[in-house]
């Protein structure tokens, strides 16, 4: 199967996964901005520029790897919910999780609680279990609602590691029928 070079668009009973687009940066932006958002990822809201990288590296991915991530809208109301899928990082983590896809998600503010990253998560993970055998999430200790969505997804704690000299849980997940390598 050849890899895409766009997200494919992916459905539940209340999403709509697409490519993110140009016209996301606004929507992305507002997000970023949102310390309800920012307080377990950065600690800081990132920059309208910031934003638009990373939604360029988004796309770009989809091209260099075969995966990606997708932008989440509500289907009824085409609201922003967040953004959530695979990277490919290559951050300065030791350990290192270079060998294995990263898993992330960020919800905006009032999307937070409701299940949809739960919801969102399963139908990226059922795409993602088809292609890669295994997957790699880092969480911020003090995160504990992502730590419980992790462990509810099949992730296990591997270890604790750093990143920019912060404690951080690297947990992994073995794709159901797939042989574990670690």
């Amino acid at each position: 199967m050849p890899a895409p070079t766009s997200a494919p668009t992916l459905t539940t009973a209340r999403l709509t996964l697409t490519a993110h687009t140009a016209a996301d940066l606004e929507d992305c932006a507002a997000m970023a901005a949102d310390p309800r958002v920012y307080a377990m990822l950065t600690g800081q809201p990132r920059t309208r520029e910031d934003v638009w990288i990373r939604l360029l590296r988004s796309i770009g991915q989809w091209t260099l790897f075969g995966y990606g991530s997708w932008i989440a809208r509500d289907t009824a109301t085409g609201n922003l919910i967040g953004e959530l899928g695979l990277i490919e990082a290559r951050r300065a983590i030791a350990p290192s999780i270079d060998a294995t896809p990263e898993v992330g998600w960020t919800l905006t503010g009032d999307a937070q609680g409701k299940g949809y990253a739960s919801e969102a998560l399963a139908a990226i993970l059922a795409w993602t279990d088809a292609r890669i055998p295994a997957t790699t999430c880092i969480i911020d200790p003090a995160n504990a609602p992502s730590i419980r969505l992790a462990e509810r997804l099949g992730y296990r704690l591997r270890t604790t590691g750093t990143y920019r000299d912060a404690p951080i849980l690297i947990l992994d997940r073995t794709a159901p029928g797939a042989i574990s390598v670690r």
